[in-house]
């Protein structure tokens, strides 16, 4: 029984760690000008994976109250815990990457085939950092070829300031979350407004810190400039 309680302890304190440390990595910087690629990767690296572990764990937890932690003793649980988190994040990148294509369309307007290829560019940075992850399940390769044929087919000017491109997110939280059918059809409307709720202060950072004139620029090559 001990071993068993320590073994629950361990498990609860890598996640915990694990969550402090993504969530710090995604407000780190808040204050940061975004003005070339590295740092548009970063954020929609960083915020894709804060809205999707925050979400994830907290309806978890919210769902097994006291007994969260044990959730993470069982090996089958926790590994549809991984699969739901990658998934959940291709999802988050998908959403974010399109609302930043949209803000970037609107501030500088008439460089829409610039905006696509930096879009597209910096999501496939994203993607080919992470590779396939260990855990993510085998529906993750084609979620990750969904989420290149969006961006690839975006209207970039058609979206808005606001939170209608995030539509993938919340359905999918709904989805992968590794919680009784019957419990997440009572819980649907709660859930899928949690996710949006997290995206608000995604957007007031990315509204206050997007230089979008500087970071176009700083993507076009060389011989563009000169």
């Amino acid at each position: 029984m001990l071993r068993r309680i320590s073994a629950v302890r361990i498990a609860a304190e890598g996640l915990w760690r694990h969550l402090r440390d993504s969530i710090g990595a995604g407000r780190a910087g808040r204050r940061t000008r975004i003005a070339d690629r590295d740092g548009l990767r970063h954020f929609l690296q960083s915020r894709a994976s804060m809205v999707a572990q925050s979400s994830l764990y907290g309806y978890l937890r919210t769902r097994a109250g006291t007994r969260f932690p044990e959730l993470f003793s069982h090996e089958e649980f926790s590994k549809s815990i991984d699969v739901a988190k990658w998934n959940l994040w291709l999802a988050c990148l998908a959403d974010l990457a399109a609302y930043a294509g949209g803000l970037l369309a609107h501030r500088v307007p008439g460089n829409e085939a610039e905006i696509r290829h930096l879009i597209v560019g910096t999501v496939e940075a994203v993607l080919g950092a992470e590779g396939i992850p260990q855990g993510a399940g085998g529906d993750f390769p084609a979620l990750a070829e969904r989420l290149r044929a969006r961006l690839a087919a975006c209207d970039f000017r058609a979206i808005r300031d606001d939170e209608s491109a995030f539509i993938e997110s919340p359905a999918a939280l709904v989805h992968w979350a590794p919680v009784l059918e019957d419990l997440k059809r009572l819980d649907e409307e709660i859930v899928r407004n949690s996710v949006r709720f997290r995206w608000q202060e995604v957007r007031r950072d990315l509204r206050a810190n997007l230089d979008a004139p500087a970071l176009l620029e700083s993507a076009r090559p060389a011989a563009a400039k000169t």
